[in-house]
């Protein structure tokens, strides 16, 4: 390897402070070592990289490419000593969470904007899961957190987990839909006659379920939450929603919220991780996401436990 932080450290100052002498000062060293440096580097990829002919040290085309690509290099570099301190003192070096489909991502977002200010050394990698897939990417090792976390956990144990609340459903179907004229409470043998839109379980490894979905009931499966929305809007299928999405289109008009004659489903939503893990960007977002405050805006108009 030819090229080394150190060189591009010194092409880089050179740059910025426009001579070899004053990127000396700005690096605590002689002059002529800077000089010796870039001759080196020079002579090693048999390329001029400044032009010398004048007051200021200019940077050839091949100078100002390898400095274009080199300070990605020198970021880089720059930010891995920032983690491997930070991982030193117990911070990860990344840390993957996992957000249910059901829930609202913007409280996600305020949280994450809280901890970048404060530690934003760790890597945050969001992922989103449905159903089962929440549990699976903990048991998979796609993900150190999760919020959200329902049904049962994997069998085996190591894994810990707090309750964050209940999310409140409604079931609905748009106006247009022949399931809108008839009277309430609706026979579970009416909805089994018509199409049932579901986000399906992103599980991989564990058994998968459903949630409000009758027997034989035909099905139009959809990727996400925002998707299935949309189509029980267009009145391609019925189904559960979460309540702070359908209400504002209920409101609207553009959904009609019916009433089935079992009630309806309960999700009961935790906080999950592994027993093993202990670092702490991990706790420090257990810590918040366990704020009242917090689960609050994550479970709009839900039950919140104590």
């Amino acid at each position: 390897m030819k090229l080394s932080l150190e060189a591009l450290e010194a092409l880089d100052a050179i740059d910025r402070h426009g001579s070899f002498a004053a990127a000396a000062r700005a690096l605590h060293r002689v002059p002529s070592a800077l000089t010796y440096t870039i001759q080196k580097l020079e002579q090693d990829l048999d390329a001029l990289l400044f032009d010398r002919r004048g007051h200021r040290a200019v940077l050839t085309e091949a100078g100002a490419e390898l400095l274009k690509e080199g300070r990605h290099l020198l970021n880089a570099a720059g930010a891995l000593e920032c983690r491997v301190r930070q991982v030193a003192k117990g911070w990860e070096a990344e840390l993957v969470i996992a957000v249910n489909s059901l829930l609202p991502m913007a409280p996600v977002l305020e949280l994450l904007a809280e901890f970048y200010a404060a530690h934003g050394e760790t890597r945050i990698r969001l992922i989103e899961e449905t159903l089962t897939g929440a549990w699976d990417a903990l048991a998979d090792n796609r993900a150190d957190l999760v919020l959200g976390a329902s049904g049962d956990a994997p069998p085996g144990g190591g894994y810990r987990s707090q309750v964050l609340g209940e999310l409140d459903f409604v079931f609905a179907v748009a106006p247009h839909h022949p399931l809108a004229a008839l009277p309430d409470p609706l026979p579970a043998s009416e909805r089994g006659r018509h199409r049932a839109v579901v986000v399906a379980d992103s599980s991989r490894r564990l058994p998968a379920r459903s949630v409000g979905l009758l027997s034989g009931q035909e099905t139009l499966t959809v990727p996400d939450m925002a998707a299935k929305l949309a189509a029980q809007i267009a009145g391609l299928g019925v189904g559960f929603l979460p309540e702070y999405l359908a209400r504002p289109e209920i409101a609207a008009g553009r959904l009609l919220e019916k009433t089935p004659e079992e009630g309806k489903p309960r999700e009961m939503l935790a906080l999950a991780w592994r027993a093993s893990h202990r670092g702490r960007a991990l706790a420090w977002f257990r810590e918040r996401a366990l704020s009242a405050g917090f689960r609050a805006r994550l479970l709009p108009g839900g039950k919140i436990e104590a």
